[in-house]
């Protein structure tokens, strides 16, 4: 909701705030009155990933105040709503500034509210926070993070006793309490005598419960035996992934695995990438080089708070090329579904997840396994939430979306960079007893079930200006809907702001399919300033109609 920002500004002024950070509030008045209005025009919200924003001063900011009163209204939700003598949070975080500090006045709040928090010792991933969740049976998880966004951001993850990202109603319930949280003052950071909750430490012994537990997912140990001499380039980005996820690779037995030293280094500024999102082709930059150097099979590189998996592999020449996540997850997908129909683990109850944006190459496969698929919406707190659904009923086997996410298994409910790079590792060891690269293996799988082609184009939308346009978009696509894409007529829109006709929660996103099985799905994104076209086609033409869908949507 937006406010008074000059109000609210001078409130700032005014109130219980250090003399540093109302200095930089007299700054913005002076100086920069468009900075001043979107820092303090609305409070910071829970979209699909939590609160996440620019660090700053302000309402609309990432700061020790927006924090410590948005734990504050955590710790009033929990103590309002769960009826437990043992209430407990995990809290992580990874390499971006202020993560670390903000974790800690996380965990001081939290304890002071009589909760008892488990805190890792150093940055830990996103999954390892999700892990402890489950193993500490804990209340709930805090992950400080803004995952793959420049490093001007930073972010604040809710996760619920299940291990996964909060989902409504709790969401909203916690954002009610947030909110009336209005003033420093109200924040408790000293404990009434005898009632602290204690702050715990967690280290090493839930990193090896962690690995002990990926081992038991792996489903080739003589192939990974017999490739153990595969060469592997591994890059965290600066990120959370720097320790756990060589430490697996070692466990699964590979032995050549090559490290860019100065990636190495946990560094929220990312200085060796123009982003840390393994996303974009420039972030595998620096690793492809060393792979080059060494001859290497496979690049793995994964987000600062490791929970997204970029990949790079060698085509028929040689040459080094990068998966999509639609590609990645559509090779896993295929990889577990065939080993576990070879082992005869398949049966009725086994399913897997993807988001509606993810291709359906994915729901192929595991239809020609007789595999049921969910589909859900974007963020992957909805595929946990099918898994939780299904507790006692059937297992989760593996689960994608298109953004760069998998998750394999159930100890975490969230997507999981280092046992995807474990399964992706093993999945090569496998391609190569076949005689196969990974690369030839997805052109197999094309074979087989026909050549899919998915492409992403985001228009950055950026402060309150942004937020109109984008607005503004979605809201011509609904009153004016395309009549074709690429030349084929429009045979379906879904609306997704009409759950009574989709099945599934309100969400403010469009898709269009056309007669030739063509889809265009436009969603703004929940987390960052801007707008996102997802354009998927079929058959041996589908990438010149890639080329068109984008033509007609992007001007």
């Amino acid at each position: 909701m937006e406010k008074n920002f000059r109000a609210v500004a001078q409130s700032w002024l005014d109130g219980n705030y250090d003399e540093e950070t109302k200095a930089e509030v007299r700054k913005l008045m002076e100086t920069d009155p468009a900075g001043l209005e979107d820092a303090f025009y609305r409070n910071l919200e829970f979209g699909t990933g939590g609160l996440r924003g620019i660090m700053g001063v302000g309402t609309n900011r990432m700061n020790k105040y927006v924090v410590a009163m948005a734990t504050q209204g955590l710790a009033n939700y929990i103590i309002k709503n769960v009826h437990s003598d043992n209430l407990s949070v995990c809290v992580s975080f990874d390499s971006r500034n202020n993560s670390d500090a903000f974790a800690h006045i996380t965990a001081k709040v939290l304890s002071a509210n009589g909760i008892h928090v488990y805190i890792y010792d150093c940055l830990h991933p996103v999954p390892l926070l999700s892990y402890a969740v489950r193993k500490k049976q804990a209340t709930a998880g805090v992950m400080v993070t803004a995952s793959h966004n420049p490093k001007e951001y930073n972010g604040y993850k809710v996760y619920w006793s299940d291990g996964a990202q909060i989902i409504a109603p709790v969401d909203k319930d916690i954002v009610a309490e947030v909110n009336a949280i209005s003033d420093p003052s109200m924040v408790r950071y000293e404990a009434e005598a005898g009632k602290e909750g204690g702050i715990e430490v967690m280290g090493d012994e839930m990193n090896e419960a962690y690995m002990d537990d990926v081992l038991t997912l792996m489903l080739s140990p003589e192939a990974r035996a017999k490739h153990k001499d595969l060469k592997i380039v591994y890059t965290p980005l600066h990120g959370s992934g720097v320790k756990i996820v060589p430490a697996i690779l070692k466990r699964l037995g590979f032995e050549n695995i090559y490290h860019i030293p100065e990636q190495d280094v946990s560094d929220g500024n990312f200085p060796t990438v123009k982003s840390p999102n393994p996303e974009e082709s420039s972030a595998l930059e620096m690793a492809v080089k060393v792979a080059d150097r060494e001859g290497a099979d496979l690049v793995l590189a994964t987000d600062p708070d490791a929970d997204r998996l970029g990949i790079a592999v060698r085509d028929n020449d040689g040459k080094m090329v990068l998966f999509n996540g639609n590609q990645t997850g559509s090779v896993l997908t295929y990889y577990i579904l065939t080993r576990w129909h070879e082992l005869g683990k398949l049966d009725s109850t086994k399913y897997v997840v993807k988001t509606i944006v993810t291709t359906e190459l994915i729901r192929a496969i595991a239809e020609k396994y007789g595999v049921k698929v969910y589909n859900v919406l974007t963020g992957f707190k909805y595929i946990a939430d099918i898994v939780r659904r299904n507790e006692g009923k059937g297992e989760f086997i593996c689960g994608g979306e298109e953004s760069y996410g998998f998750n394999i298994g159930e100890f975490v409910r969230d997507k999981d960079a280092p046992i995807s790079c474990a399964m992706v590792a093993e999945c090569a060891a496998w391609a190569a007893e076949q005689g196969l690269t990974l690369y030839q293996l997805l052109q197999k799988i094309y074979r087989e079930f026909g050549y899919y082609k998915e492409s992403l184009t985001s228009l950055v939308r950026k402060g309150k200006a942004g937020v109109e346009e984008i607005a503004q978009i979605m809201s011509d696509l609904r009153a004016t809907p395309p009549a074709e894409l690429a030349g084929s007529p429009v045979v379906k829109v879904i609306d997704y702001n009409k759950p009574e006709e989709t099945g599934l929660p309100k969400s403010n996103v469009l898709q269009f399919f056309n007669e030739a099985g063509d889809v265009v799905s436009v969603r703004p994104s929940g987390t960052e300033p801007k707008i996102k076209f997802y354009f998927g086609a079929k058959g041996d033409d589908a990438d010149a109609k890639i080329e068109k869908l984008r033509a007609q949507f992007i001007k």
